[in-house]
């Protein structure tokens, strides 16, 4: 990104309304911007290496590889880009791997809003 002040996000999930819905988020959220947008975890790969952008948002699941798997490529490829994993699931119904995966945090896709966006994105920068 351009402006070191400005975090581009990639969202990532095969279903085009969490898409539209998370990019609203990142257009409401001061300091973000949308840097773009992918459907699978090979995708989303991808896309980071082209795209570099600061955080991604990540669906667990995903219609080729997870969206754990994908994060753990993110890691080994650009490691400084923060993943936050995002799904319907309860927390304490994650699969298992999610405990091991290179993600930064986890959000329930019902509560993602700029404040949660903000919030999270400050704490992974303090890790």
């Amino acid at each position: 990104m351009p402006d070191d002040d400005v975090v581009g996000v990639l969202v990532v999930d095969d279903q085009a309304p969490f898409r539209s819905a998370a990019a609203a988020v990142v257009a409401r959220t001061e300091g973000f911007v949308l840097a773009g947008e992918a459907e699978t975890g090979e995708g989303a790969v991808r896309s980071v290496l082209r795209l570099r952008p600061g955080l991604v948002l990540m669906d667990v699941r995903l219609p080729d590889i997870s969206g754990v798997e994908a994060a753990r490529r993110v890691a080994g490829a650009r490691p400084g880009t923060v993943v936050l994993l995002c799904s319907t699931y309860h927390p304490d119904d994650l699969p298992t791997e999610v405990a091991t995966a290179a993600v930064s945090g986890y959000v329930q896709k019902a509560e993602l809003r700029p404040e949660i966006l903000s919030w999270l994105w400050a704490r992974s920068r303090r890790s």
